[in-house]
């Protein structure tokens, strides 16, 4: 025998051997599947061939093993198409392996033992994963998140309080953990102890800090009708608005007001078209300035503008370094001198200032860079801006405290909290 065909016997052999599966079925047997996945009756009982005449003089009373040879007599009679005219095929079929050429298994055998496999056989299903349930909330509600929002928004009492949620730990109790629920209970607000899982669905993926908070939402208030307003200032004093118009990231916004409130600005409007409204989002980007800074709006900054400039208010703009526009001078804020109230524009990310706001700004201020800058990266963020900008201004306060060296980090944090104390609330966790 040539050696090839020597060694394939050998291995077909080796690979038919049977291997048994004792399965929990009502019927105490044992199944014999075999490796080539033929069917096991047929395994212990060779098929034989029958002649055509066999099958003619059983064509009056046919039984289900009569079909079962004749089915079996077809499949080995039928040629293959792909070796239909390679006659070294033929031959390795035939001559080498008869048994394995009358062993092929009928299709409705097939089939039967198909169907009870898939009866006798258990299919693996992965567990469901389990959906979180979360609490019930009031309709229209905001979520606070973070340490410094919720503690700011509580000591404030600016908002409608409904209920607290805290994270739930096996360890002992954080102080700020205990300091919020110690508040909580005294005010009457229910505490919950929930999974962090459940904080990040209600935060939607913000950095919660372990503490969020159920609240009303807080509205901007009407410029019109707050004290911002009634204020009566002089031509001499000094005093700065900050006007923001189309400000639409709230990463952004939050950024301005926290800057803002630390350099001492003492009032900001925001226009109430085209901007990003006071969400949690601008809560928590401001570290909590939101809940004790008034943010007022208007739907007409132009006419903000005018009735300022009439009361003889200083209208600045701001432009990009390298800007001209027309008639109005434009000033680098290192140069700018600030002698009397003073209303600063702030425009949207993309583009600025709208044409009819820039028109009614008497001077624009610019940041002169320190390079010689590429196209597309010769503006800042306008968070940055803010700070810089509102920081050239402020330092020229005429009871601006003045740091010196000696007086230490500690001295200089004590002053610039003291810009604003009258607006600190009550912090929980101090």
């Amino acid at each position: 025998m040539n050696p090839l065909h020597a060694f394939n016997a050998g291995f077909r052999k080796a690979a038919k051997l049977p291997f048994v599966i004792r399965l929990p079925t009502p019927f105490k047997n044992t199944r014999y599947f075999s490796a080539w996945k033929k069917p096991p009756l047929l395994e212990d009982q060779p098929l034989q061939e029958i002649s055509n005449q066999e099958i003619a003089a059983l064509q009056s009373g046919r039984s289900p093993e009569t079909s079962k040879l004749e089915e079996t007599h077809r499949l080995n009679s039928a040629p293959r198409p792909h070796e239909k005219n390679n006659r070294q095929a033929d031959v390795f079929r035939n001559k080498p392996f008869p048994k394995f050429r009358t062993k092929a298994a009928p299709s409705t055998i097939k089939e039967e033992f198909q169907n009870l496999r898939n009866d006798d056989f258990v299919s693996k299903r992965k567990n469901p994963q389990r959906s979180l349930h979360l609490p019930e909330r009031n309709k229209g509600s905001d979520i606070l998140f973070g340490t410094a929002p919720c503690s700011l928004a509580l000591g404030r009492s600016k908002r409608t309080f409904f209920q607290l949620f805290l994270k739930a730990s096996r360890d002992r109790t954080t102080p700020g953990a205990e300091k919020f629920s110690q508040y909580a209970e005294e005010h009457g607000i229910p505490v919950k102890k929930v999974h962090r899982k459940i904080l990040d669905a209600l935060c939607k993926g913000g950095v919660h800090q372990g503490v969020c908070l159920e609240t009303s939402p807080l509205r901007s208030l009407a410029w019109q009708e707050g004290p911002l307003h009634r204020a009566l200032v002089g031509k001499g004093s000094q005093c700065i608005w900050l006007v923001l118009e189309g400000i639409h990231d709230p990463m952004n916004l939050g950024a301005v007001l926290r800057t803002a409130h630390f350099l001492g600005v003492d009032g900001i409007v925001m226009s109430e078209r085209n901007s990003c409204s006071l969400t949690p989002v601008v809560s928590k980007a401001s570290s909590g300035v939101m809940e004790v800074f008034d943010v007022f709006s208007t739907d007409d900054v132009q006419d903000l503008l005018k009735t300022k400039s009439e009361e003889g208010w200083e209208i600045l703009g701001t432009v990009g370094h390298g800007k001209i526009l027309g008639n109005i001078p434009v000033v680098t804020c290192s140069n700018f001198r600030w002698t009397g109230p003073t209303v600063l524009l702030l425009g949207n990310e993309g583009y600025g200032l709208s044409p009819e706001t820039r028109m009614l700004c008497h001077k624009m201020l610019t940041i002169s860079p320190g390079r010689d800058l590429e196209f597309g990266v010769e503006s800042l963020n306008v968070s940055v801006a803010a700070g810089i900008l509102l920081h050239a201004i402020c330092n020229q306060r005429n009871n601006h405290p003045k740091i010196t060296a000696s007086e230490g980090e500690g001295t200089e944090s004590a002053t610039a909290t003291d810009c604003n104390q009258e607006s600190q609330p009550t912090n929980l966790l101090a």
